[in-house]
């Protein structure tokens, strides 16, 4: 089987402004990056609000593991499936960031036959969004400096600068810096600290963002710091606002690509759901809800975090609702949860699916909570066996929650037609009625342990004195009706990445909570979880290369 990269690099595209006819967009609107990747103008944006919205159809999954779930892959999969059925359907997922790609993860573009293209620039560079988020984090973060160093007239108190500077890669040793030493000229000298891009509270801005005036009102909410009084000072109250939006202004215009099959897929912005709310832009989903009758979306690693936070955060604050969701397991996953080291997970063993499908089993519980139709999609590998797939379908049937298999990596969208059918099945027979899990009125404190305890399944929450002391300053700060975002590991509903399967018995530990006032949320810090990745003993960054040709190898 050829690699990803060279499936991707084999594909014959088709020029953008032709994909862009699917959706009925005229090129006039398209900003073209080269011949492959656009831009979607704002006035063709504005012609199309008053169309009537398609099915929102969210693809998420079981924690991820070393063996792989295939998130992406099956989103991009199921568009193409839609595509073969004569449905006109659309893809809207998140950008990739550089971190994963150098890291251990890899890229965010699908996989086998199921992937958007062009692969190496979305993994890559792509139409520099995130460079300009990154910009735009950076230049605020040097107006404060600034803004300390000319006098200081907000009084802001150099030990409570609370607003950090980015970087879109995994670099541990900027996780905690000193700034400002040398001459009296240089600044004042205090700690900072660096965040990954994907973490920036801009990103999270520009993706919860309606249009250009709601940016720049968000960004101007940002808390930077804090003066001497306790008081919190804002992204405004240092002028930053105009020139930072300047600067996002092209970042928030969503993108066009599209998969091997030449489905129309938008790809905008990209935070983390281990440590942001995980999903694309709300203006590239409710653009393609304008523009197709089916939209595809995903939200980052498993259920507990990514659809959680689509749920709670992301639908709750541009009051989208989703018709169906589409949860993602693989049998080699499954097993993994249930104890079996990776290099046998290629053999039958339905012992340890039986234990590990219990991490299924909670997916399914929670998703159920928010009142939307699932379907659970199995994502075929070629070392499954008939009585692995059997136990699970049965498993998912007795639960009272839909079953499919996905073959997409293989057959891509000829793949994804059983899926496809079991979706359009269920959008017809059963009707959502989606609601968030909790009230805005409940306190930070009652929304952290909902969270904790009905998707976690964690009997409890304890809190450092440091993050009692948070919550409280910011509920008298008025913060206290925002959503929370919990920052929490991926790879296990507690907050401790080795309880696999579905654990019990756990309290999570909160040890930090801050507000982002501009994306209109409360992060919640649980375990050990970074906002600033690290690099593994063996990066992806090493099997990456150019050839004298100038063609990519070793991106996956």
């Amino acid at each position: 089987m050829k690699t990803d990269i060279q499936i991707a690099q084999e594909a014959e595209l088709k020029p953008i402004a032709q994909v862009a006819k699917a959706l009925a967009i005229p090129e006039e609107d398209l900003e073209l990056y080269g011949k492959y990747k656009a831009k979607i103008s704002d006035e063709y944006l504005e012609k199309i609000e008053s169309n009537p919205n398609g099915k929102l159809i969210l693809v998420t999954a079981i924690n991820p593991t070393p063996a792989g779930e295939g998130k992406t892959t099956v989103s991009v999969g199921l568009g193409e499936a839609f595509g073969k059925l004569g449905k006109k359907a659309v893809i809207a997922l998140r950008e990739p960031s550089l971190g994963p790609c150098f890291g251990i993860k890899g890229g965010a573009a699908g996989g086998g036959f199921a992937q958007v293209v062009p692969m190496e620039d979305l993994n890559l560079h792509f139409t520099g969004d995130f460079h300009a988020i990154t910009s735009a984090n950076n230049l605020l973060a040097a107006i404060l400096d600034n803004h300390i160093q000319q006098g200081n007239q907000l009084s802001i108190d150099p030990r409570q600068v609370v607003w950090k500077r980015c970087l879109d890669m995994n670099d541990r040793v900027l996780r905690n810096v000193v700034v400002g030493l040398g001459a009296k000229a240089d600044g004042t000298v205090r700690e900072d600290h660096f965040v990954i891009t994907v973490a920036s509270e801009i990103m999270a801005v520009l993706c919860l963002s309606e249009n250009m005036k709601d940016l720049k009102e968000r960004l101007g909410r940002m808390v930077v710091a804090y003066n001497y009084k306790g008081e919190p000072v804002t992204a405004k109250d240092l002028q930053a606002v105009g020139a930072m939006a300047a600067l996002l202004k092209d970042a928030m215009k969503p993108n066009l690509i599209q998969t091997l099959e030449h489905t129309p897929a938008i790809v905008h912005g990209g935070p983390f759901a281990n440590i942001a709310h995980g999903c694309n832009s709300v203006r590239a989903t409710k653009s393609a809800l304008k523009m197709a009758d089916y939209v595809i979306t995903e939200a980052g690693f498993g259920a507990d975090l990514g659809a959680e936070k689509f749920f709670d955060i992301k639908c709750r604050t541009a009051g989208l609702k989703p018709d169906a969701v589409v949860l993602v397991a693989t049998i080699r996953a499954l097993k993994y949860n249930g104890g079996i080291p990776k290099a046998e997970l290629g053999e039958e063993n339905l012992e340890a699916l039986k234990k590990g499908i219990a991490n299924l089993e909670k997916h399914i519980e929670n998703l159920k909570k928010y009142g939307v139709p699932v379907v659970a999609a199995l994502n075929s590998f070629v070392t499954d066996t008939k009585a692995e797939q059997d136990y699970v379908e049965q498993f998912c049937v007795e639960r009272g929650c839909e079953f499919a298999l996905a073959n997409v990596w293989e057959k891509g969208g000829e793949g994804g037609i059983e899926l496809a059918g079991k979706v359009l099945e269920i959008l017809d027979k059963k009707e959502s009625h989606f609601a968030p899990l909790y009230g805005d009125d409940s306190s930070l404190g009652e929304k952290i342990e909902t969270v904790a305890k009905e998707i976690y399944g964690a009997d409890g929450v304890t809190y450092t004195a440091q993050a009692k002391k948070q919550i409280e300053k910011l509920e008298e700060l008025g913060f206290g009706k925002l959503p929370v975002c919990m920052a929490k590991t991926q790879y296990s509903l507690s907050d401790n990445p080795e309880l696999l399967g579905r654990p019990s018995g756990f309290d999570m530990h909160v040890r930090e909570v801050y507000v982002s006032a501009g994306a209109g949320f409360v992060v919640v810090l649980t375990g050990t979880v970074m906002t600033m990745p690290g690099l593994p003993a063996h990066p992806a960054a090493f099997n990456i290369d150019v050839n004298d040709e100038g063609v990519i190898t070793g991106l996956f």
